[in-house]
């Protein structure tokens, strides 16, 4: 089985989500309402982001692949993750689920960049673009020297969704990604599609459109591309 598109009925996505308590805002992937097909979560306990984004913990592998494994037998048709730093894990849950894994919007960098006329490039917004590294985009299928551009170092977006805040300013949040994308294609003019790395800015992926100018994809667009629901309701 491979990460490609699915077609099966009834259609339900599972979605690995770490540990996190910051709000879910629609367009999200940890909000159900971001999707017209059935979502079933699960936390994997002590999956913090700091363990994913910054220490790269893989002994959290294991518990990944266990709550992959319950999701399967609840019915999940294909599986999404809730953090798109779990690239490094994309092969390993691939080949220990029996469903289609999707763990990064990074995913979609192979394919993006194939289908540019020569001289265009695509490129990255990330939560922390000095914990994004050569190794992620590797296991991505992506070229390591695609462009990155990361949130501010330690503005109110980054605190919140690094250190697992509570509260989240959607303003805030939505000028910081804005405010990114822009530095990227100001830095690197050649960048014709934007990829948001990070499974909380699709909330905010049509101000980074308006603003530069530039296609931009997320995890969404990904699952939406590939996780087809069968139209039950004919």
């Amino acid at each position: 089985m491979t990460g490609d598109q699915v077609d099966a009925d009834p259609a339900v996505l599972g979605v690995l989500m770490l540990d996190t308590r910051f709000p879910r805002l629609l367009g999200d992937i940890g909000n159900p309402r971001t999707f017209d097909f059935p979502v079933r979560y699960s936390v994997v306990r002590g999956a913090s982001p700091q363990r994913v984004v910054h220490e790269r913990d893989l002994s959290l592998l294991q518990p990944f692949i266990a709550a992959g494994r319950s999701l399967v037998r609840d019915g999940a048709t294909a599986i999404a993750t809730s953090c798109g730093f779990l690239v490094l894990f994309q092969q390993a849950l691939q080949d220990a689920l029996a469903v289609p894994v999707w763990t990064s919007a990074l995913l979609l960098l192979p394919r993006v960049q194939a289908a540019l006329p020569e001289g265009g490039t695509a490129g990255v917004v990330t939560v922390d673009a000095t914990a994004l590294s050569a190794d992620h985009l590797r296991a991505a299928g992506a070229d390591a020297a695609t462009p990155i551009e990361g949130l501010a170092p330690g503005c109110a977006f980054q605190r919140t969704l690094l250190d697992n805040e509570e509260f989240l300013d959607a303003a805030a949040a939505e000028q910081a990604t804005v405010a990114a994308a822009l530095r990227l294609v100001q830095r690197r003019p050649d960048v014709a599609v934007i990829v948001l790395e990070c499974t909380n800015m699709p909330p905010y992926a049509q101000a980074v459109r308006a603003a530069t100018g530039r296609a931009v994809h997320d995890i969404t667009t990904l699952i939406n591309g590939r996780f087809r629901p069968a139209e039950t309701s004919r």
